[in-house]
């Protein structure tokens, strides 16, 4: 359960050493996109030093480079560690995740390490849109994020501040991520400028299933925490659901009327969940 996962440069000492004084709720540490080919071996090194000395008191996503370069292998063998807890797998396809589940699984039991690494993978690709119900269905699968840009290249479309072009894929991303109760991670809003259209961009992707937003700023943090918090009036409605439901099951009741409309086994489950998150992130 998220809300704002910031991309930091795994070739940035500065931003990597403080990675949890951002105020977001996980850190991706990204050594694909953001760092050259020629400084790969510099960068694995950086984050691998700062996490042998450290334990970051945030959630921590490691970027590896995609498994159809020759750089993931060293990337796996250098930060793979029970301080990391997920893997984001960019350009994925199922049989890159499913390879990915048996690489971890491998070190994990080599390494003996405490915990079972989770995998995000990135849906930047037209096939891996098609893909991407199996996707979300496969074990590790934590969530998954929408890399619009890649994506709209591959569409052959010019992607705008607006998002348009990138509606169907919201809509499908966040459809499998609730099917499978795992993150739907919508794309960074790339203008870090524009406080007010990063507001309206989340609240759009909010409002079409996305429970969670990638940032490429720390001063874009504030906002998107804001906008995926429960609102008052949805914890309002949510603890009005959970009241009527304890009346209703002490009289035997399984399915029961709140303001006129059928409260069921789904409705419940989506009125704990705003509770929960209210709680985790102590708005009540």
């Amino acid at each position: 359960m998220r809300r704002s996962l910031l991309f930091i440069p795994g070739n940035n000492p500065g931003m990597v050493q403080n990675c949890e004084v951002f105020d977001s709720d996980a850190v991706i540490i990204d050594l694909e996109d953001a760092v050259s080919i020629t400084e790969k071996d510099s960068a694995r090194n950086l984050v691998s030093s700062f996490l042998n000395a450290f334990t970051p008191n945030v959630e921590v996503v490691i970027r590896i480079n995609g498994m159809d370069t020759p750089f993931y292998e060293e990337d796996l063998e250098k930060i793979v560690t029970d301080k990391i807890d997920a893997i984001m797998l960019p350009k994925a396809h199922i049989e890159d995740v499913k390879n990915l589940d048996v690489i971890l699984s491998k070190y994990e039991e080599e390494r003996k390490l405490s915990k079972k690494i989770k995998i995000i993978p990135i849906i930047e690709l037209c096939i891996s849109l098609i893909e991407v119900d199996v996707i979300a269905s496969l074990k590790r699968v934590d969530g998954i994020l929408l890399g619009a840009e890649d994506l709209s290249k591959d569409l052959e479309v010019v992607r705008t501040k607006e998002g348009e072009e990138i509606q169907y894929a919201r809509c499908r991303i966040a459809n499998a991520c609730k099917a499978y109760r795992i993150d739907a991670i919508d794309t960074p809003f790339t203008d870090t400028n524009d406080k007010e259209g990063l507001y309206k961009d989340a609240n759009h992707s909010k409002r079409l299933g996305m429970n969670a937003k990638s940032a490429i700023h720390p001063n874009q943090i504030e906002v998107i925490n804001e906008v995926y918090l429960p609102t008052e009036k949805e914890i309002i409605w949510a603890q009005r659901v959970m009241k009527a439901k304890e009346e209703a099951f002490a009289k035997g009741l399984g399915v029961f009327s709140l303001d006129g409309k059928m409260v069921d086994k789904p409705v419940i489950e989506n009125a704990e969940k705003v509770i929960l998150k209210a709680k985790k992130y102590k708005v009540i």
